[in-house]
């Protein structure tokens, strides 16, 4: 029995040295070869495992490059919680230019543009990526609105899912498209114009 004790924990660790190299292995050659040159036999090779080993645990290159990704952004775990000063306007231009900062890394290029075109094609990654990724940040975006509305900042009857799209969604729209300078002066705009309106403003009476 105390053998089989033993051994457990060796298996497991084995297991988790194998899928940490996988994930590794799969990073390194995206940036090396692209994402259209990247393949299951390439990661297994660099790995150091079989393919079965792979398609074990993921059903593509595309679920592999999604765990890696969550690996190197370090992405699960807690809830992600956006700050709450109390300042609306400064708290999400804080969180826009770090949103900036992470889509102008180049570590996170080629992953983030590889995800996006395998979402786009594959309708279970897409709800993968949504249940571990983008559905806790869209709650935790929504929770900061909440909380504004909560404190008389933003109208009672607000849409937080389209107030959501509206603020962040030009960030990744310019990104993705490549439409314009990704900057921090860009993100501060978004900012302000998603939360002055785009209706002229009453003159003071």
């Amino acid at each position: 029995m105390s053998t089989q004790h033993r051994a457990a924990p060796n298996a497991a660790r084995r297991k988790e040295a194998s899928r940490q190299a996988i994930l590794t292995a799969a990073f390194d050659l995206l940036r090396e070869v692209g994402y259209a040159k990247l393949s299951i036999e390439g990661i297994a090779s660099r790995a150091g495992v079989g393919k079965q080993t792979i398609y074990r645990w993921w059903p593509s290159k595309g679920a592999v490059i999604f765990d890696a990704f969550l690996l190197l952004s370090a992405s699960e775990g807690e809830p992600p919680v956006l700050p709450d000063t109390g300042d609306l306007e400064a708290d999400l231009s804080m969180v826009l230019r770090a949103t900036v900062d992470e889509l102008n890394d180049p570590r996170y290029d080629q992953p983030m543009r590889a995800l996006a075109t395998e979402i786009a094609h594959d309708a279970d990654l897409a709800a993968v990526y949504v249940e571990r990724l983008d559905g806790p940040l869209k709650e935790a975006k929504r929770q900061r609105l909440r909380s504004a509305q909560q404190a008389g900042q933003l109208a009672e009857d607000l849409d937080l899912d389209v107030a959501v799209e509206m603020i962040w969604g030009p960030l990744l729209n310019r990104w993705l498209h490549r439409g314009g300078p990704l900057t921090g002066e860009y993100a501060d705009r978004v900012v302000t114009t998603a939360l002055n309106g785009l209706r002229p403003r009453q003159p003071d009476r």
